[in-house]
């Protein structure tokens, strides 16, 4: 029995209409008809019947009604003790400095609000670094890019991001409009991070499997540094969407990348439940949902949540 139900079936009482209770909680009627069946499944026993006025509870319902909302409410007592507790410890986050450019500071706030005694240390490096710290237990969480160099912790899939290929609009030839397939990037100069970062692997990967061949110009391996060569017209550059939330240049222009294997997986890696802290758990918590809800928002330019 999933709290979830119990609040649809509260509401479609309330409500006295799947239509409605669906429109309030802002789910579809199909969605929410399935749940409520699968509840009544589980509990053996019809709890609503629909009328030619509606939908009204059954005596089991009517039954069930009550201690369902006193269900509800300890679960909402609960949620805002674990909330307002005075949780206090350190943690330590890493992410990379693309993904700390739309998630770090979201994140630090969010933090700051809902735990304001536990004390943040952020470590913003490359992504392979930043599993090398995991491993030495100098981080007590990241986001990373790859799930095999994440196989001996905790792994919570977050999102996945588009790769967009940067660069001064007067630098080069720009190939068509709109979004750009592999084969038109392979005609740019790229200024591309080494062949030890994790973003280089998955574009030189996704390049293969159609069969391009890229034009490195320059290996740059700091973010800061790689995009002032952009800038100086010294080449174009690849990069998820978060890397543009910095872009205030407006002689740099941000083309999508077309092709479905273009895309980089953001995972929330973390010491597994129990070796991490209370500090750790909570922070695992919250910038999961940060992310999410900036993904969902679309204030993090080019991601989506993965299917469930």
């Amino acid at each position: 029995m999933e709290l979830r139900q119990l609040h649809y079936f509260v509401r479609v009482v309330e409500r006295g209409s799947m239509g409605r209770a669906a429109l309030e909680l802002g789910v579809g009627t199909s969605a929410l008809s399935q749940q409520i069946s699968r509840l009544e499944s589980e509990l053996a026993t019809r709890l609503l019947q629909r009328t030619s006025t509606g939908v009204v509870p059954t005596e089991a319902g009517l039954a069930f009604w009550p201690q369902a909302q006193l269900a509800i409410r300890h679960a909402e007592a609960a949620k805002s003790a674990a909330r307002h507790a005075r949780l206090s410890g350190q943690v330590s986050v890493g992410m990379a400095p693309s993904t700390g450019a739309v998630l770090g500071l979201p994140f630090l706030l969010a933090m700051r609000e809902r735990y304001p005694d536990i004390g943040v240390r952020l470590v913003e490096t490359l992504s392979g670094n930043l599993a090398s710290l995991i491993g030495m237990r100098q981080l007590d969480l990241a986001v990373l890019f790859q799930a095999e160099r994440a196989q001996r912790w905790s792994v919570i899939p977050l999102l996945e991001e588009r790769l967009f290929v940067i660069g001064r609009s007067d630098a080069f030839p720009w190939p068509g409009q709109g979004p750009l397939s592999l084969g038109q990037i392979a005609a740019l100069p790229l200024i591309l991070p080494s062949d030890q970062h994790g973003l280089r692997a998955l574009i030189e990967v996704a390049a293969a499997r159609v069969g391009v061949v890229l034009d490195v110009v320059l290996e740059i391996d700091g973010l800061a540094m790689l995009m002032d060569a952009v800038r100086a017209g010294l080449g174009a550059t690849v990069q998820p969407g978060a890397a543009t939330a910095r872009l205030d240049d407006p002689e740099l222009v941000a083309r999508e990348i077309a092709d479905a294997q273009a895309r980089r997986p953001n995972l929330l890696v973390s010491l597994s439940d129990d070796e991490l802290s209370p500090a750790g758990l909570a922070a695992r918590v919250v910038l999961a949902e940060v992310a999410r809800d900036l993904a969902t928002r679309g204030k993090w330019p080019g991601a989506a949540l993965y299917e469930t």
